[in-house]
């Protein structure tokens, strides 16, 4: 038990469930773990930066959910399933909550202390920016999902670079084309479990005006998401092929990642509520499960 003063904290954070900071903290640790297969890392140095950016991922989280429901509080508190969220129920103060989000925005940058790439902080620019713009995004587009998917994915980059890894030179510039297509593969995975999770506010969208993935395909989602899946499942082959990874890469990271994910994309009801709800909850878990294994058992066996 909490006092109750902390519960609109712990409600504005997600804390309440351990997904909302597992969906920001699994792309990171893709990063640490392609890092460390490609620069065969101590496994002492694997660990401690596994734990650095999770406090880092853990900060950056709350700020994003708080500043998320900061902006969306207006249509917060027009919409069934978010109408009793803690700023428009009049929990806890529009000031309050900004300054509750500043804090952990801090918290984060702190992290980047622990990195061994001078002035790092710099390449946690465009998650920034990104997060700062998604609740805007689905007032002025119908693919706020990209946007999530590139803020998302973008942890990837901020993962390996906590190794050292340097992913993007300027002199000459350089991208590491290996975890680029890793960055890509998971920004289409987010934007396929996000558009499923968009599913469950659709008649509330259409009516407000609020624009999603969900309301710019329609009945067409499904294909739509097919579509993403066969494009994830590509990008995970390249980085393999690209690296160079053996087989235990190619079973789990590529083969059981988009093999579960193609399952719940077969099996989901996109007019069942519930269904939405049970392939959004349980999906991410699955793939980025299997990710992060391939990867595991690549550096164990390099």
């Amino acid at each position: 038990m909490v006092p109750n003063s902390w519960v609109p904290l712990i409600q504005l954070t997600r804390l309440y469930t351990p997904a909302a900071q597992c969906l920001i903290y699994l792309p990171h640790l893709f990063g640490i773990l392609y890092a460390a297969v490609n620069q065969q890392s101590s496994l002492s140095f694997v660990i401690r930066q596994a734990f650095v950016v999770a406090g880092g991922s853990f900060f950056f989280s709350n700020a994003a959910h708080i500043w998320d429901d900061l902006v969306d509080a207006p249509l917060d508190s027009l919409m069934e399933r978010t109408r009793k969220r803690p700023l428009p129920r009049g929990a806890i103060t529009h000031t309050s909550a900004f300054l509750f989000a500043v804090s952990q925005a801090v918290g984060a940058l702190l992290f980047f202390t622990w990195f061994p790439v001078h002035q790092s902080y710099l390449c946690a620019l465009p998650s920034a920016l990104g997060t700062l713009y998604y609740p805007w995004a689905k007032r002025h587009t119908n693919f706020p999902q990209l946007v999530l998917g590139l803020v998302i994915s973008w942890g990837c980059v901020i993962g390996a670079l906590s190794m050292g890894h340097q992913s993007i030179t300027t002199s000459p510039l350089r991208v590491d084309p290996g975890l680029a297509c890793l960055t890509m593969a998971c920004a289409c995975w987010t934007m396929i479990y996000d558009s499923i999770y968009a599913r469950l506010d659709l008649r509330d969208d259409i009516q407000y005006g609020i624009g999603s993935t969900a309301v710019a395909f329609g009945d067409y989602l499904k294909l739509f998401l097919w579509i993403l899946l066969l494009t994830t499942y590509g990008l995970l082959v390249a980085t393999g092929a690209i690296c160079e990874f053996g087989y235990w890469y190619d079973l789990f990271a590529t083969l059981g990642a988009t093999g579960s994910l193609a399952i719940f994309i077969a099996r989901v009801d996109l007019k069942n509520r519930s269904s939405c709800w049970s392939a959004f909850t349980k999906s991410f878990w699955y793939f980025g499960g299997f990710v992060a294994m391939g990867l595991l058992l690549e550096y164990a066996s390099s």
